[in-house]
């Protein structure tokens, strides 16, 4: 198995677990255009967004008519929406900045996956693929939904009516993939007989297809970035890889011309004639050992790797290949079956999520190259004898003499032309929503209680017996604390990591102490939040770790709460 795998260090691709997310029940995952936000839908109904460069959470969707679990979750071009489908037959339209529900539509069967359309900003269009019923595009704005064809025949029948949510007396089908193109122009469905459907979806027409090698079901389809090649994953265990062979702008145009000079043959075989010609067949991955079921395949973001989840239970195994066809690596993580895949559309990093809901970030395992720092620092594996040049320490050696510039000084250097960005898609005509502000949140009142008399034990478990404490005790005893102005607030100390001294601060006043005596003698003993104990001169802080800043010159920032010795 392990015999075509090349070698992994010429690979740009994730090599170890960096580490999890949790928040909840995750069900499934996507990243926006720039990767900055990851956004999860979880099992209890709620979506929750990462900020992805920080790993924290900036903001949580729900909706309280909402409580089954998400099917799947998909971003608008620019970040502004946000389209997640539910186990409850709904779907639901976020807007990200303010967290308010745009529109909620249910349907008359469950959405297994849902995507918005690609070509707008603000989309009121998607694509939704129902559990027992044909692919769909569902207009936001009218409330009705347009079934695709799934078939030839029901192509040439003619095109379905628009609906308004009716469901349909037919036969049952099978769960069947679509996606847009780039631009979201056409539509490709993949049916249960192995064939690939090129759809306007505005006349619902069939303009082409192209049958798959062994008509086995279509299970996934997806496009890479670039739009430049299509990905499907099949029940025969296959992964295929198409080279889109239409323009990436104005393909339906494109595709109108095909249908004119195809005057040979007529009907299906027609359509398979302008299909050959719309896509064709580049690569095929399989595990011809092991024989595994594929779990939601899907390109990198540059479009050299795909990638394959094995949908075996109990085994969370993802494959790499590089689009040639060489298999490069299998990571294998914990001992739980994987039901969701990612790839960072900038970075080597990949995001899976489990059975058990927990989100693993794959990322490479970096070593330390000192050559980095100094472009002529070689490394050795082994000692070498090292042999002096003759004009090794010259000032001017010959070989510099001797060297010509490669460089033309005459050439004007051009510094007003803008480079395109390799993973830019759009004319950025709109501002884009790269990162959202997190919103702290507030402790609650019984929680604080609970900590500052947990933590109140274990600071008379620290402090027993040291004179700091025993200090403090005598001066509280003779101390009146009800003229003290700070008893009950809360206040900030710093230590300066030059002097050592600390500055602590509060509403009203800010002072300098050499160390922590000074409040004792006052009367007051600390109690504090319980997670990590920092040791400073003659006490022992415990310290919220969440609270935790570098200010400055100062080397820690901690909040504690006062309260009088009695």
């Amino acid at each position: 198995m392990n015999a075509p795998i090349i070698d992994p260090l010429q690979g740009d691709f994730p090599e170890v677990i960096e580490e999890y997310l949790h928040h909840g029940v995750t069900k499934c995952i996507a990243f926006n255009r720039r990767g900055t936000l990851l956004a999860a839908g979880c099992a209890d109904g709620s979506c929750v967004i990462w900020d992805f460069e920080t790993r924290g959470v900036a903001k949580e969707l729900r909706d309280k008519d909402c409580i089954a679990a998400i099917t799947s979750i998909c971003w608008s071009k620019y970040g502004h929406r946000i389209l997640v489908s539910s186990a409850d037959k709904s779907l639901i339209l976020w807007d990200v900045v303010s967290g308010e529900k745009i529109t909620r539509i249910t349907l008359h069967h469950t959405p297994l996956l849902a995507r918005l359309h690609p070509g707008s900003s603000t989309p009121s269009l998607c694509l939704t693929c129902p559990l027992s019923s044909a692919p769909m595009i569902v207009d936001f704005n009218k409330l009705n939904t347009t079934v695709l064809p799934v078939t030839v025949l029901e192509a040439d029948s003619g095109p379905a009516p628009p609906s308004r949510n009716k469901p349909s007396d037919g036969p049952p089908y099978t769960p069947t993939a679509a996606c847009f193109n780039k631009f979201g122009d056409l539509v490709y469905v993949g049916n249960s007989k192995g064939e690939i459907l090129i759809i306007d979806h505005k006349s619902i027409h069939v303009h082409a297809m192209v049958p798959a090698p062994g008509g086995a079901v279509i299970k996934n389809i997806v496009f890479s970035r670039d739009g430049q090649y299509l990905l499907t994953n099949s029940n025969d265990r296959t992964i295929r890889i198409y080279e889109n062979l239409l323009p990436l702008k104005d393909g339906l145009t494109a595709l109108g011309h095909l249908n004119k000079t195809v005057d040979e043959v007529a009907g299906v075989e027609k359509m398979k004639a302008v299909g050959s010609k719309c896509l064709a067949l580049f690569r095929e991955f399989q595990d011809t050992i092991t024989k595994v079921h594929w779990k939601a395949p899907c390109f990198s973001g540059d479009g050299e790797w795909v990638i394959g989840g094995s949908a075996s239970k109990g085994e969370h195994k993802i494959y790499i290949w590089d689009r040639v066809g060489h298999l490069v690596k299998i990571l294998e993580g914990p001992k739980e079956a994987l039901i969701d895949l990612a790839w960072h559309p900038v970075h080597p990093i990949i995001v899976s999520v489990s059975l058990t809901g927990m989100v693993y970030v794959w990322a490479k395992d970096h070593t330390e190259n000192w050559s980095a720092f100094a472009p002529d620092f070689k490394e050795l594996e082994e000692n070498e004898e090292y042999v002096e040049r003759e004009d090794e320490f010259d000032l001017i050696p010959e070989t510099e003499k001797v060297k010509e510039s490669d460089i033309n000084e005459d050439d004007e250097v051009d510094i007003v032309t803008v480079e395109k960005d390799a993973f830019s898609d759009s004319d950025m005509s709109q501002e884009e929503i790269c990162f959202l502000p997190a919103t702290p949140c507030p402790d609650v009142p019984e929680q604080q209680d609970k900590c500052v008399g947990s933590s109140s034990k274990l600071m008379d478990s620290n402090n027993s017996g040291s004179p700091l404490s025993e200090e403090a005790g005598q001066n509280g005893q003779a101390m009146n604390h009800a003229s003290s102005p700070l008893e009950g607030k809360t206040i900030c100390i710093f230590k300066d990591s030059l002097s050592g001294d600390f500055l602590i601060t509060n509403d009203h006043a800010v002072r300098f102490v050499n160390n922590l005596t000074s409040y004792h003698e006052l009367g007051f003993k600390i109690y504090l939040k319980n997670i990590n104990i920092f040791h400073m001169p003659d006490l022992s802080i415990v310290v919220d770790h969440t609270i935790l800043v570098f200010l400055g010159k100062c080397c820690l920032c901690m909040i504690v709460d006062l309260q009088c010795e009695k």
